[in-house]
């Protein structure tokens, strides 16, 4: 079955002068030259994005667009017409967003967070700035300590309000974070906390012990980087040190306890050496 806005993995039907056309049960999907793979043959199947042109044709691309139908993504509007606005893609035709499904009007230059989504009149890909309808937390899918996808969606008096996986939101806190993050900037984290009410507070990295082994490989390979030696210890600064390993300062005192009683680093000259194995 065919899904447009999103991947699809296609057989190779025939080639033409202009490209090849693409296995759709019926006349065959075009992808044009430029983005055939070399040594690509009748028969070979590909991975494509499908979406429809400037003249309404279903058309396929090796491009990887900045979001399929589903995301929620931040992208920057670069034209407005009286009918709604054109956000780049990423792809060769820009992806647009109807008039009625903005909130105060794009402008050129402003980056957005909107959900492709495909239209059911025109069975084209559009998208919405009108997200927080999409969002509930009346039937969770997710439980504590769950890892889950994270979105930056606005800032709140007491911290980030995240979306959830796509269907719900929740809130990072400030005193969980160390460095501004970006409306649609998009991590991985952790449930911490789900409330009476459903509200839900989150936490960006692993919880618990996963966090610990993941950031003492992390430090690892930033001493290998650096000639075995990083001039960082208990008492720096803990923005330094998120600067540095991307990670708060609690952590990073757990995690060199950790590998020092491994036997792996040691504390010296105001900072921590990777032991010889």
């Amino acid at each position: 079955m065919i899904k447009i806005g999103e991947y699809n993995t296609l057989k190779v039907l025939r080639a033409v002068d202009f490209g090849v056309y693409l296995d759709d049960g019926a006349e065959g999907i075009l992808l044009p030259k430029r983005f055939v793979p070399q040594d690509v043959h009748i028969g070979d199947d590909i991975k494509v994005f499908l979406y429809h042109d400037s003249d309404n044709r279903m058309i396929a691309t090796t491009q990887e667009p900045k979001g399929v139908a589903g995301d929620i993504v931040q992208m920057k509007c670069v034209s407005v017409t009286p009918h709604g606005a054109f956000l780049d893609w990423g792809l060769m035709k820009d992806l647009f967003v109807p008039k009625s499904q903005q909130l105060t009007g794009m402008r050129v230059g402003g980056e957005y967070l909107v959900k492709i989504y495909i239209d059911k009149q025109t069975g084209r890909a559009v998208a919405t700035e009108k997200i927080d309808a999409q969002f509930s937390n009346e039937e969770l899918t997710v439980k504590e300590m769950e890892m889950v996808d994270l979105v930056v969606h606005r800032r709140s008096d007491l911290g980030y309000v995240v979306i959830i996986n796509n269907k719900h939101t929740g809130l990072l806190h400030f005193n969980q974070v160390f460095r501004d993050l970006k409306i649609g900037e998009q991590a991985q984290g952790y449930i911490k906390t789900i409330r009476p009410d459903n509200k839900i507070d989150v936490v960006i990295g692993k919880p618990g012990y996963q966090r610990i082994e993941a950031e003492t490989e992390k430090i690892i390979r930033l001493l290998k980087e650096n000639n075995g030696y990083l001039p960082y210890h208990d008492k720096s600064d803990p923005e330094d040190i998120y600067t540095v390993f991307g990670m708060s300062k609690k952590v990073f005192k757990m995690t060199t306890g950790t590998l020092y009683k491994q036997h792996k680093i040691a504390f010296a000259k105001a900072g921590i050496q990777l032991l010889e194995e």
